[in-house]
């Protein structure tokens, strides 16, 4: 079988099923994840989906469980951030350097990108983040403490905030988060 790292332009994929956050889907290059979703029901039915036999889907869907589990604070994979914006990389960046457990809000990351009046920018990024879990979006609220929104759904969101032992008040964009919102720099 043909290596993602054998041929430049291929794209693998799999699904890691019935995790807490419902079927995941991931896909891979060369160069590391490229994307994270998640599958509705009904979709993994037939030849269209299958798990590929595959060191770095294995590496990364281990990682998936094991945090979902608890038991891992941090990822250790390459990602492949391949058409996304110099601005959306930067936002990427700053995702994947919020702690564990640990919130902030859109304002505050544009305040430390060095732009405080560009937070609809920076929820515009969050939002097409193609690494949710991975690069960890759900750890951003709004600046008022509320949870805000989530392209996974609100349920996942809260499920993934609580897997960190923050607390939700529910799964609307009203609830309030606690602990209260970090202020940044960390």
């Amino acid at each position: 079988m043909m290596s993602h790292k054998d041929d430049v332009s291929s794209v693998l994929y799999g699904v890691l099923k019935n995790t807490l956050v419902g079927t995941i889907a991931v896909w891979v290059t060369r160069n590391g994840v490229r994307r994270v979703g998640w599958v509705r029901q009904g979709m993994i039915e037939g030849d269209n989906w299958s798990h590929t036999d595959d060191d770095l889907l294995s590496t990364t869907f281990k990682q998936i469980q094991e945090y979902l589990e608890g038991n891992r604070k941090s990822f250790d994979l390459d990602l492949d951030f391949s058409g996304a914006t110099s601005f959306q990389k930067k936002v990427f960046k700053r995702l994947a350097d919020i702690p564990y457990g640990r919130i902030v809000s859109y304002r505050d990351i544009a305040k430390d990108l060095g732009d405080p009046l560009s937070a609809r920018a920076v929820g515009q990024a969050v939002r097409a983040n193609p690494l949710p879990i991975l690069v960890p979006c759900h750890r951003v609220v709004r600046s008022d403490g509320k949870l805000g929104g989530f392209s996974g759904g609100l349920h996942r969101k809260v499920a993934l905030l609580g897997v960190e032992r923050v607390d939700v008040e529910g799964p609307q964009p009203e609830s309030k988060v606690h602990p209260e919102v970090l202020r940044l720099p960390l």
